[in-house]
């Protein structure tokens, strides 16, 4: 969804972890990005983690608490933690000024992360983190994936089936909503965080926001194709998806998935991977990984 950023008393942050900033070769396309490798030894797996509309991979990365950077803690749990600028953001906006489909987009990151199986010279598997629109791209990728992609399960954060949104919000999904449907209660985040977030938020490219009222029908289209574990995860102060029992039911039934999980986290806004909460939600989504691992290896 697109992104507004409230104003906030600029506030000095803390140094920034050890990331590093990398491209990857996605065909005729090139694709930014931050990687972050475990202190020793081969990673376990990769994380990949997909940002929402508005944003760019330092979504992953909050600075304004190191703390809570998913990044940062899969990366001492032993695994390698890719964010990428999903196609049309970062270095690959200029030459797709108009964006993707998601499907293409789908298309793009698996040869985005084959190419990067093949320079790290291993059979590598990748485990899906995506939120909002980068959830919407995770769960098509698993949707449309082959078993050379090797991927291990997806999981996700501010996608759900049934709109919470008016039909009017909903028209203007090309404009920039009110702060307060992707931040919530601005008490949620650390200080610093809105200042930070500045060099993130920009517009989201057109061909992904035509996309985004139909993804209901979408998603329909998808969700018997899932056959990877799946968790979904919403923040207390979700105002985009509905999220009740009844709307976790029509989005987690129709999924082909061995494992189904849903999950919500008390104090968060939509933007859950910058808030305060951020640290206990990332460490659930590890843990979600190993379940995954573990399945595997059974």
């Amino acid at each position: 969804m697109p992104q507004s950023v409230p104003a906030q008393t600029p506030e000095r942050g803390p140094s920034p972890r050890p990331v590093e900033k990398v491209e990857l070769v996605a065909g005729d396309v090139r694709l930014s990005g931050l990687l972050a490798l475990p202190p020793r030894g081969e990673p376990r797996a990769v994380l990949v983690a997909l940002h929402g509309g508005g944003m760019g991979a330092g979504y992953f990365h909050g600075q304004a608490d190191p703390s809570i950077s998913l990044l940062s803690l899969a990366a001492a749990a032993g695994y390698a933690a890719l964010a990428l600028d999903r196609p049309g953001y970062g270095v690959s906006a200029g030459p797709l000024p108009q964006g993707m489909r998601l499907a293409e987009q789908a298309v793009c990151v698996r040869a985005a992360l084959r190419a990067y199986a093949v320079e790290h010279g291993r059979r590598t598997s990748f485990f899906l983190v995506g939120h909002s629109l980068g959830g919407k791209l995770a769960l098509t990728m698993v949707a449309t994936a082959e078993p050379e992609d090797r991927l291990l399960g997806v999981d996700v954060s501010g996608v759900g089936e049934r709109w919470a949104l008016s039909r009017a919000q909903l028209a203007a999904a090309g404009e920039l909503y009110d702060h307060r449907l992707h931040w919530g209660p601005l008490a949620l985040y650390p200080p610093g965080t809105f200042r930070m977030a500045q060099h993130l938020v920009g517009p989201i490219p057109p061909r992904e926001a035509e996309e985004i009222p139909h993804w209901p029908r979408r998603y329909a289209g998808l969700a018997h194709r899932i056959r990877v574990p799946v968790r979904f995860t919403f923040a207390e102060h979700e105002r985009f998806w509905a999220c009740d029992p009844a709307a976790l039911r029509d989005l987690t039934t129709p999924l082909a998935s061995p494992l189904v999980c849903t999950d919500h986290v008390i104090g968060a806004g939509h933007n859950i991977s910058l808030g305060y909460a951020a640290r206990r939600y990332h460490l659930s989504v590890l843990s979600f990984l190993e379940e995954c691992r573990g399945r595997v290896s059974r």
